[in-house]
């Protein structure tokens, strides 16, 4: 079996963690080659892990000259599948699709609804291209059932869709080199008995960050020995920290931008939260299990599969600051709490949700479209 796998390359969020944890997986076991379309971060972090991996630079969007590239590699490499991750490998696949056909199928990491909100010229271009793309696609494959769900509802064809959820390679992680003066070098001193409440998240408007800073402002109205902090950057950021400084909590707020070691800085933390208004199965939450860090969630997505209320952790609807802000009261007051709900996610993570599992069921449904 042979498979050519594309993506943009210029991911940093949960799909970026899927095809790294998916590929070094499945490098064991079958044939696999990955293209990029930008030479970045994603990049750099395949090939250091021995993945066949090459850049079809594309500039812009519109410039379509890998489409030739992207033939000859497929004929000369006698492919038996391709499978696509994001908007952009969609619709190069979808172009492919009229010169070369052998079986196609995407991985659908998030609402492609959702995916250039806020950007009125993206949302309207770049959604309807993806869109039209994934209706071209042979296969479908969403990272949660309810993302399957989703996309049964919006009239795809149920027999082409299957789940694979996120996986993660948990003794990798528990390997890291962490940093246990994190918070020092980025210039904070951080009393020893201060809860830290953290989130590590893109400031996009539908990571609905701005829920976890209501409750912060809340929390605060009731303890002075809790701190929180934002790991992430984005286009929201001058809403959040104008938010922060209306609240007048920016000593309390810290917004830290991104930061190119997220392990350190969950290790740091005392409590995770999610806080996302859209999300399929984040991997922020897989991270922070990994260091038994307990996570307060909103039920959104295949969240409730992982985060089972008092049971891996807490949970609240979408936007609802008040259940939010007392979930964080309660783990602040209740230290064995945080213990359990921490270990128990973590035991969850390794017997569910590891690459290896991940990487079993997506050879497996390679197996089922081949076989058609």
């Amino acid at each position: 079996m042979k498979v050519l796998h594309l993506i943009s390359g210029g991911d940093t969020g949960g799909a970026k963690t899927h095809v790294v944890n998916l590929l070094q997986e499945l490098d064991k076991r079958i044939d696999v080659k990955i293209i990029c379309f930008l030479k970045g971060e994603f990049y750099y972090e395949i090939k250091e892990k021995g993945i066949d991996i090459e850049v079809y630079e594309q500039k812009k969007r519109y410039n379509l000259s890998v489409i030739k590239r992207l033939i000859k590699e497929i004929k000369e490499g006698k492919y038996d599948l391709i499978h696509c991750h994001g908007a952009r490998a969609n619709f190069i696949t979808y172009l492919l699709k009229k010169f070369y056909k052998i079986p196609a199928v995407t991985t659908v990491h998030s609402d492609y609804k959702l995916d250039f909100k806020g950007s009125f010229y993206k949302d309207l271009v770049y959604r309807n291209l993806n869109y039209i793309s994934l209706k071209h696609m042979d296969y479908y494959i969403g990272v949660s059932e309810s993302f399957r769900d989703m996309l049964i509802d919006r009239g795809f064809a149920p027999e082409r869709i299957m789940t694979v959820y996120n996986g993660i390679n948990v003794a990798e992680l528990e390997s890291k080199e962490i940093n246990k003066s994190f918070l020092k070098e980025q210039g904070m001193d951080i009393d020893e008995n201060t809860v830290k409440v953290g989130i590590l998240a893109r400031l996009y408007p539908v990571k609905g960050v701005e829920v976890f800073i209501k409750a912060a402002h809340k929390v605060l109205e009731v303890r002075q020995d809790v701190e929180f902090f934002v790991a992430g950057d984005g286009e929201e950021k001058e809403n959040l920290v104008k938010l922060i400084n209306e609240l007048d909590i920016e000593d309390k707020v810290h917004l830290l931008g991104y930061i190119r070691d997220p392990y350190s800085f969950i290790d740091e933390i005392d409590i995770n939260t999610s806080t996302s208004h859209s999300e399929s199965f984040p991997y922020a939450i897989l991270e922070g299990g990994v260091f038994k860090k307990p996570i307060i969630a909103s039920n959104v997505g295949g969240v409730k599969d992982l985060v089972v209320n008092g049971e891996t952790g807490l949970m609240f609807e979408p936007g609802d600051v008040d259940t939010l802000s007392g979930h964080i009261l309660r783990l602040v007051e209740d230290e064995d709490l945080r213990k359990t709900l921490g270990n128990n996610l973590y035991k969850k993570i390794n017997e569910f949700y590891s690459s290896e599992k991940m990487a079993d069921k997506q050879i497996l449904i390679y197996q089922q479209i081949l076989s058609r």
